[in-house]
């Protein structure tokens, strides 16, 4: 039983076939302009329509026997009231066109659930899609700690901390074009802090579950030191992690017991992941953290699978 899935995030076009056990994924960044911080919902949604037809040959092109009895996409980032975003709608309306041309069931998902499954079976955790546990969205636009229950075979996610204002990739992303970076700065970032000498960052006011990171941008501008950019990435980076470190034992201390699984693009950051060595916390491989279209497959393949059943 083999599922196709799209994702089309606000910078990454993905599509992805999974059977139950094994999984292709194929994805392509955005094009963005040097300078710049992201695309316009308009650029973004032209740019995946213009990409899709590439990345469903490329996935097709090594799965050339390949017939999805169900399809899904994302259709939304999260799965509340009002939650939307246009640059969704190149995904899902090639979903749903190609389901009703094959006479298969389409499966609708938000991002964020995507997100979650994607870290899961990646990591060999997929027993925590049926077992209550915390959950970090660290993305360009998302930084929220979830509390994550099963949802049939799907989860559901509610926000019970995070930041307050602008988002753990946005504070990455201007530190990055700060230095001069391409945009999205998350590698560059990370690779640059790791010859950084220096340690310390910026302490971040933590309430409970919930932090500020708008004055960590500022605090990183005065910081910076042209001549040596690799301390100006640590010192953002060590600020930032160090927030989410502290919401993270709080959290722990509210939901003893449970597991904290790492998802979005920050996540796949490399100080992140030592900082919370000691956690009982998931990590998935990098390529997964990122935005995919394998987290959107495996709940469609869920999803059609309980129905099969029936």
């Amino acid at each position: 039983m083999s599922v196709l899935a799209f994702d089309t995030s606000n910078y990454t076009t993905s599509v992805a076939a999974f059977d139950g056990a094994q999984a292709r994924n194929e994805s392509r960044l955005l094009d963005v302009a040097h300078g710049t911080l992201g695309l316009r919902q308009s650029d973004a949604l032209f740019s995946h329509i213009k990409r899709l037809p590439e990345l469903t040959d490329r996935l097709f092109s090594v799965l050339p026997s390949f017939v999805p009895e169900a399809v899904g996409a994302s259709t939304r980032p999260r799965a509340v009231e009002g939650s939307y975003m246009p640059c969704f709608l190149a995904g899902a309306t090639q979903a749903q066109v190609m389901a009703r041309t094959l006479g298969v069931p389409f499966y609708a998902f938000s991002h964020q659930q995507g997100h979650i499954a994607a870290a899961l079976f990646s990591s060999g955790h997929m027993e925590l899609m049926d077992t209550p546990h915390l959950a970090w969205h660290l993305s360009g636009g998302t930084t929220e700690l979830l509390h994550v229950v099963p949802d049939g075979r799907n989860v559901r996610a509610e926000r019970i901390g995070g930041t307050t204002d602008i988002s753990a990739g946005q504070l990455i992303d201007r530190t990055g074009k700060l230095l001069g970076l391409d945009f999205p700065a998350g590698k560059q970032l990370d690779a640059l802090s790791r010859t950084a000498e220096g340690e310390n960052g910026f302490r971040v006011k933590v309430n409970g579950l919930s932090f500020s990171l708008s004055g960590v941008q500022n605090q990183v501008e005065a910081f910076h030191r042209p001549d040596a950019p690799q301390e100006t990435a640590a010192f953002a980076l060590h600020s930032l992690i160090g927030a989410i470190v502290r919401a993270t034992q709080n959290a722990l201390r509210q939901y003893p017991g449970h597991t904290v699984v790492f998802s979005g693009g920050v996540a796949s950051n490399s100080l992140l992941r030592s900082a919370c060595a000691a956690l009982p916390a998931v990590f998935c491989p990098p390529q997964f953290s990122t935005d995919n279209a394998l987290g959107v497959a495996v709940l469609t393949w869920r999803m059609h699978h309980a129905a099969a059943d029936l």
